[in-house]
């Protein structure tokens, strides 16, 4: 164990160094015009691993992006984790509110600023390194499979179809997942679920073109208008989400488990002057932290219409958009939720206007039980270089391909993340703390080395 922080410790400049070259790759999914960024970025991944030590690696075409596979097989007998990890990030809009530029890496006051540098490539290629360092000095303990997809911020709408079709490819022991947060360094923290998820868009349709405002002002309904009225319609004085049936299938936290996640040191009043907010917002009765994890929301994403340029233009718009979603807690289900609220929009909709409600995609919410010889594995891993008990909390994201893989490959997911919740992910300037990537990479050979102990025993 020792080898393994000397060589990070002799190498760990050039494992900074190539995640900066990983960053500068735009490999977003979300646009068409970085399709040849993807490619580029799916051959980088594929010769690290090579170089790391996976034995074999290999680049498969989806119907969109495509997928890296690698693995380093060292004794049939021993267990194998299969480690999963995306290489595609968010769009870097807007991009007026970073400092530097999104795929421009910066490194300052300790962190890396760049968009992915968390979200994923930071986080996955933390294990990346980890192989490295357990390769090199000859004490890689379990056999090693990575999966690391383009398309995760966009669905993964093709995951699905190549997990089916690999399954005896695929087959491991357990799935390790670096795509969570910590709730820091001094109190480290595993996430034991993941949130779901239902994304749908809403247009609204007025009169056949855009008006004067002032001839027609006051006698045609105003699209805009009325979608934001639906929208504020979905929660009440309590900031309770009023869709019908939206909380029909929502499993209650015990009391225990609340108990246990107030154990997680937290201060709205910092919460908030981090945020630049004067005031917390949420659903009545809860925590801020029960809100973020087990409680399912409701949240506008994106709202348009009319007139956003510069200067004035009075202007009574013929369409109006919202893009909005939901995050679901264990029992709720993304097609049902999905349906509820297309259903929902289209009937609240008032005679001067249609509505067209439609789908993007969605995934389902996920938990893994804390008693298992996985969860533990990771537990003690981290223990072993943070020197203290990992709190175990739900996380409030979503990584929609969790319930699949469990479906499809019979197995658990266990969550190893080492970001911090006020690392941007999907904002400008996302950063990813270089203290925490070293940590990570410092931390995951444990978990492969508890895991096989535990395998074993």
């Amino acid at each position: 164990m020792q080898a393994w922080k000397q060589y990070q410790e002799q190498h760990k400049d050039r494992f900074l160094n190539e995640l900066v070259d990983l960053l500068k790759i735009p490999s977003v999914s979300a646009r068409s015009e970085h399709k040849n960024d993807m490619v580029t970025c799916a051959e980088a991944v594929k010769q690290q691993l090579l170089a790391a030590g996976a034995t074999t690696a290999s680049i498969y075409p989806t119907d969109g992006h495509p997928i890296v596979y690698a693995e380093k097989i060292v004794d049939a007998s021993l267990p194998t984790v299969l480690v999963y990890g995306h290489y595609d990030v968010q769009p870097a809009d807007p991009l007026e509110l970073w400092h530097s530029g999104p795929f421009e890496p910066v490194i300052k006051d300790g962190k890396v600023y760049a968009r992915g540098a968390c979200d994923d490539k930071g986080q996955f290629y933390m294990h990346v390194k980890a192989l490295e360092v357990m390769s090199q000095t000859n004490t890689t303990p379990t056999n090693i499979k990575f999966l690391i997809e383009g398309e995760e911020e966009v669905g993964s709408p093709n995951l699905g179809k190549f997990v089916k079709a690999q399954k005896e490819l695929l087959k491991a022991d357990v799935i390790l997942i670096s795509d969570t947060a910590m709730i820091s360094m001094d109190t480290p923290s595993i996430d034991i679920g993941v949130r779901g998820l239902s994304y749908i868009e809403v247009e609204v349709t007025g009169p056949n073109r855009d008006l004067h405002s002032g001839v027609y002002g006051g006698a045609v309904a105003n699209p805009l208008t009325i979608l934001a009225k639906m929208i504020a319609s979905c929660h009440d004085e309590n900031n309770h989400i009023t869709i019908p049936g939206f909380y029909d299938d929502v499993v209650e936290a015990t009391p225990a488990e609340r108990e246990k996640m107030a154990k997680a040191p937290h201060n709205d009043g910092d919460y908030a002057a981090d945020l630049g907010v004067q005031e917390l917002w949420g659903e009545k009765g809860f925590t801020t932290n029960e809100r973020t994890g087990i409680r399912p929301t409701l949240e506008v994403n994106g709202l348009w219409g009319g007139y956003t340029g510069e200067g004035a233009k009075t202007v009574l718009p013929s369409k109006a958009y919202a893009k909005i979603s939901a995050r679901l807690v264990p029992n709720q289900s993304s097609s049902v939720i999905t349906q509820k609220l297309l259903s929902y929009f289209e009937s609240i909709a008032p005679k001067g206007v249609t509505v067209k409600a439609t789908e993007h995609h969605g995934g389902e919410p996920y938990m893994t039980p804390i008693d298992s010889i996985e969860y533990q594995s990771a537990a003690k891993a981290i223990e072993s270089t943070f020197g203290k008990e990992p709190i175990p909390v739900r996380g409030g994201g979503s990584i929609p391909i969790c319930a699949l893989f469990e479906k499809e490959l019979g197995i658990k997911v266990i969550f190893m993340g080492f970001g911090l919740d006020s690392d941007n992910l999907h904002s400008p300037n996302e950063k990813y703390d270089i203290a925490n990537y070293y940590k990570g990479i410092e931390t995951i050979p444990y978990f492969h080395w508890h895991y096989a102990a535990a395998k074993k025993a």
